[in-house]
């Protein structure tokens, strides 16, 4: 058993997620609502605390301000033990820019490091869906003497130029042999040539060994700035880099089926998947472990209400979630998701759909493989993707998967 460390934990969230418009065109992408009544943020967060990490520190940059208020009304730890979550915006502390890349926050963050003076850092992503207990990877991570680990998931070969492509080292299958960021040619493995080890964007570092290789990334021109691009091949060329293979991760409560599942909600296509994944009898990835609990908001809503139970209206739901706050009165629920304070009136009709916060659905209305942002009104009668060129024709994004997406606060008309 390797020794206990001292750790501070930082959660990179200031992605912008263009590929998630329009549900970030008010928001940083760790800040869409998720599963009902969750942030994407809560998924990274909830792993830290429950891995026992109370230092975290939330590195913010664009259109942060929900983000940067749901962090700091949600995740409120004791301040007498001296735990804390901390949004920490982008403070232009060595220069008039803003962060150029992952790496580049960290290295204009490094105050944080001189208040805390951890032994050791875990990295993080913000809008991945997921449970991992990160103790595991500091341990196999002080274990291995290497000042750098990064985490693997066996992802499909065909989406290999969308992450960073770990190759193990052919001696040591705990040392990184080669890593190559968005490969266009990637060669699968060995024993699954359909498949790729890539990098999940989690790491374990020693600090003085990430202060130095900011730093000196930093004064590198032709640098990207970014933790997968510039620092990970640094301590890869050196032959530095340990690798941790989230397969081994073992997360209390945790079923076969959804043991080692991740997500990376990078498109609307992917982010509406995930979000059904969660709505089957034996979900893909379960919610309800309470072994390993997911925190968020929203303790001080009333329960969810159904009403009218006449023959011709029932108010119902079916192989769905339904969120704190919801009333559903005469109408009809089916594979879907609402999200706190949804109103759903007579004779309408939600089917494969996710619906944010407050949306209203009026009488007679349709919803139907759909994404509602917060505060979207449908009108009575007025339906949504029935009729995908009605859809483009009103302004809303229709996906290559045929998911209608409508923007935040929006009337949906007839």
């Amino acid at each position: 058993m390797a020794t206990r460390t001292k750790v501070l934990a930082i959660v990179l969230a200031g992605g912008e997620g263009k590929r998630l418009m329009p549900l970030t065109a008010d928001r940083a992408k760790p800040a869409v609502p998720f599963g009902g009544p969750y942030r994407l943020i809560d998924f990274a967060l909830s792993n830290l605390v429950n891995s026992g990490y109370l230092k975290i520190v939330v590195l913010t940059q664009y259109k942060s301000h929900s983000l940067d208020r749901h962090v700091t009304m949600t995740w409120r730890m004791s301040q007498l033990l001296g735990n804390y979550v901390t949004p920490v915006p982008a403070q232009q502390r060595v220069g008039k820019h803003w962060f150029q890349g992952s790496a580049d926050a960290i290295y204009q963050s490094l105050n944080l490091l001189d208040d805390e003076r951890p032994e050791t850092v875990v990295i993080t992503g913000a809008d991945n869906i997921y449970r991992m207990d990160f103790s595991q990877m500091v341990e196999s991570h002080l274990e291995s003497g290497f000042p750098l680990t990064i985490e693997g998931i066996r992802q499909p070969l065909s989406l290999a130029d969308q992450f960073g492509v770990i190759d193990a080292d052919k001696v040591n299958p705990r040392k990184v042999g080669a890593f190559l960021e968005k490969p266009k040619d990637a060669v699968g493995l060995a024993d699954s040539p359909n498949e790729v080890l890539a990098s999940m964007g989690n790491y374990v570092l020693e600090a003085d060994a990430l202060r130095e290789a900011v730093v000196r990334d930093a004064a590198d021109e032709e640098s990207a700035h970014d933790m997968g691009g510039s620092i990970v091949p640094y301590f890869v060329n050196q032959g530095a880099a340990g690798l941790y293979d989230f397969i081994e991760n073992d997360v209390p409560g945790s079923t076969p089926r959804d043991k080692d599942y991740w997500r990376d909600v990078g498109t609307l296509d992917a982010f509406w998947e995930a979000n059904m994944d969660l709505i089957t009898i034996q979900p893909v990835f379960n919610l309800y472990n309470n072994d390993w609990p997911l925190y968020t908001g929203y303790s001080s809503l009333p329960p969810a209400k159904f009403v009218y139970g006449h023959q011709d209206r029932i108010g119902h739901a079916l192989d769905s979630i339904v969120s704190p706050g919801v009333i559903v009165s005469g109408g009809e629920v089916v594979n879907s998701i609402l999200s706190p304070g949804v109103r759903m009136h007579s004779w309408s009709s939600v089917r494969g759909s996710v619906v944010f916060d407050n949306a209203i659905i009026n009488r007679n209305a349709v919803v139907n493989r759909a994404i509602l942002d917060k505060n979207v009104v449908v009108d009575e009668g007025a339906q949504v993707g029935m009729d995908h060129d009605h859809d483009r024709a009103r302004g809303f994004t229709v996906t290559e998967g045929g998911i209608t997406v409508v923007p935040k606060g929006l009337r949906v008309t007839r």
